[in-house]
């Protein structure tokens, strides 16, 4: 593969021009790169710190309590929630089986919920508890069978959990004991049989994440083992993403930026990603402060709000190495801004941007490290093709 077949490759500098590709599942390579470190720190969500090791151990019981429960290779399950453990160690459970993980946001109305659950044929949902009465209102029109309800503290220890119920939690709704709903934390506490052994391949279907819907319903893009995995590990070549990498994973896992960028890249290349389940600038900014990312991918409205948040004032952020903005134009004020507040704090990142579609999973171009050049998204990750056509046609222009 020679540069002046893909003119782009003079840009790359030591980002492979291509790279090798498991022929398994997506699971399966993130529980690999799980016994390659089994102490390194994971992930850590509202202070707590889950371990490889224990990532593993997580996936491997709830993978077996899932199978207990029914779920088996080919079947999708509907997971409703923020970026949380649970929504991280669920969506590899499922795919540690071989069955498809279908990511919606958990503020959808009944309405979008039955649509979701009918056009996905989920006979499986994790929610939150809070988002039960959602479910329950439209469970009887769908094909549902097992409801599975979390905590958003189910993962945490007994003081954090007390803590957080005292100074942010709320009252949830009430919730029936029913051999079709089950909890969260005595379902992972229970002992299953052993999951069967894996047998999915790099084109078993993975994952459906719903498009924005702008242009009519929104429509369900199946994403396979080898989509998923080869875009995590494009954009983490494209950073040289590694152990001691620290991803702030701010975005939604709902969302392919959030899924494959914050968690699918850095869990295959034995990162730690940082899990904030709601954006609030003051709250995010304290993440930074104290968790010290090195990596952060974002929205122009996320990098603007956190620019005009006063909470930044005392942080050292010397710990950025690399942010990139995506999804939308990023405006050049809030470039500037962003660069700005980082410089006077310590650090020397630019904030460049990049381009990706659900279709993709997400990112498949961007801005290289050492160049930047306004307006425009970069260029293609390693092993993918991008060409400029003539509307409506796929005639490529000169």
């Amino acid at each position: 593969m020679t540069k002046d077949g893909l003119p782009w490759l003079r840009y790359y500098g030591a980002v492979p021009p291509t790279l090798h590709y498991p022929e398994g599942s997506l699971s399966a390579a993130v529980l690999a790169t799980a016994s390659r470190g089994p102490d390194a720190p994971a992930l850590t969500f509202l202070g707590a710190t889950t371990t490889y090791r224990q990532l593993a151990e997580a996936i491997e019981r709830c993978a077996a309590a899932l199978a207990g429960l029914g779920l088996r290779a080919g079947d999708r399950i509907t997971i409703a929630l923020p970026t949380s453990p649970q929504g991280v160690i669920a969506f590899y459970a499922a795919n540690r089986l071989g069955a498809a993980a279908v990511m919606v946001h958990p503020l959808c109305t009944p309405p979008e919920i039955e649509f979701y659950l009918n056009a996905s044929h989920s006979r499986f949902a994790l929610t939150l508890d809070l988002c039960y009465p959602k479910f329950a209102a439209v469970r009887a029109n769908t094909g549902l069978e097992q409801l599975i309800v979390t905590r958003i503290t189910d993962t945490l220890g007994p003081l954090k959990r007390l803590v957080y119920r005292l100074t942010r939690g709320r009252t949830a709704p009430t919730i029936p004991r029913d051999r079709t709903v089950r909890w969260w934390r005595p379902l992972m506490a229970l002992a299953w049989p052993a999951a069967p052994q894996p047998q999915g391949t790099a084109e078993d279907l993975a994952a459906i994440l719903f498009s924005g819907g702008t242009t009519g319903s929104p429509k369900g893009v199946m994403l396979s083992n080898r989509n998923l995995t080869a875009e995590g590990m494009q954009a983490a070549a494209w950073v040289g993403l590694g152990p001691g990498d620290v991803m702030l994973a701010a975005l939604p896992i709902f969302h392919g930026v959030g899924l494959g960028l914050c968690i699918n890249a850095v869990l295959l290349s034995g990162g730690k990603a940082i899990l904030v389940p709601v954006f609030n600038a003051a709250a995010v900014a304290d993440v930074i402060r104290t968790g010290r990312p090195t990596l952060m991918v974002g929205v122009p409205t996320l990098y603007d709000a956190l620019t005009r948040d006063r909470s930044l004032a005392r942080a050292d952020l010397s710990c950025l190495r690399a942010a990139f903005s995506g999804a939308d134009t990023l405006p050049r004020p809030v470039k500037e801004r962003f660069e700005r507040m980082v410089a006077e704090h310590g650090g020397a990142v630019q904030l460049v941007e990049g381009y990706g579609l659900t279709e993709a999973v997400t990112g498949i171009m961007a801005m290289p490290l050492t160049e930047y050049r306004e307006g425009s998204v970069g260029v293609p990750f390693s092993d993918m093709r991008v060409a400029i056509c003539r509307p409506g046609t796929v005639e490529e222009l000169p």
